[in-house]
């Protein structure tokens, strides 16, 4: 077997693995069930195509090799199109993303998945803040709040955000330059008092998923594993007997 994607919060919360036919398995991530899979080696994904059959890759490059390596060339666009010709002609929200306690991020996508690109991404809170009529304005609107907010946030404030409560007022200060259309705010049902270890495992009781992070307790610690980390590895059924880092609690 080999785990070869995920689905996110916000669209179901799963591992996807593959067994060699071509067939996906999608492994539910609901809290509360348990995992039990041992790490074997990684290598690359392959692909899933459109008819949703798995092709097989044995090249070293993990998680993908350079042939299956896709960058969505939208994520690099600033409102200068970079396709040969423009297609994102559906509505479009510009939207502000929170991240305990205060990391802010701007961010793009077409308005009828606006709740679950915020869910994919973790966000603690948003506010939907622009709707146009194409992904052009939406990229310069947000090439030009990226000059004051970032556009993108790393695992380490995400895992850091786990146990963490939103600044109020640096919240509502970010947001005093803003029309606000709709706000959000998410629980995830995770209730965690203290940060996770982070850490590349796949056995456990399962907390929860916020965004891509899977929350994890294994020998009385609480791990937040980054789901893309478990992508490219073999996997064997049973719990993993590897040393694992642990948190002070659970000496106590």
């Amino acid at each position: 077997m080999q785990l070869v994607g995920y689905e996110p919060s916000g669209r179901g919360s799963a591992l996807l693995i593959s067994d060699g036919s071509g067939e996906i398995d999608h492994r539910s991530l609901a809290a509360g069930d348990d995992l039990a899979y041992t790490l074997g080696e990684r290598h690359c994904a392959g692909t899933i195509d459109e008819t949703g059959t798995h092709v097989a890759c044995d090249r070293p490059s993990a998680p993908y090799c350079e042939y299956h390596t896709s960058t969505w060339v939208c994520a690099r666009c600033t409102g200068t199109c970079l396709k040969d010709e423009m297609d994102c002609y559906d509505d479009h929200a510009v939207y502000i993303a929170a991240f305990a306690p205060e990391t802010f991020k701007v961010g793009v996508t077409k308005l009828w998945r606006l709740e679950t690109r915020l869910r994919e991404q973790g966000a603690d809170r948003a506010a939907h803040v622009h709707t146009v009529s194409n992904g052009r304005i939406a990229r310069e609107l947000e090439a030009g709040i990226a000059q004051r907010l970032v556009d993108r946030v790393r695992t380490g404030p995400k895992v850091a955000a786990l146990a963490a409560d939103i600044d109020e007022d640096a919240w509502e200060a970010v947001l005093t330059e803003f029309d606000v259309i709709e706000r959000f705010d998410f629980d995830y049902g995770l209730d965690l008092e203290t940060r996770p270890v982070r850490e590349t495992l796949a056995s456990g009781t399962i907390v929860g998923v916020k965004g891509r992070l899977l929350v994890l307790v294994n020998g009385g610690t609480t791990y937040a594993v980054d789901l893309r980390d478990l992508v490219g590895y073999d996997l064997e059924a049973g719990r993993s007997d590897r040393n694992l880092q642990s948190s002070l609690g659970s000496f106590g």
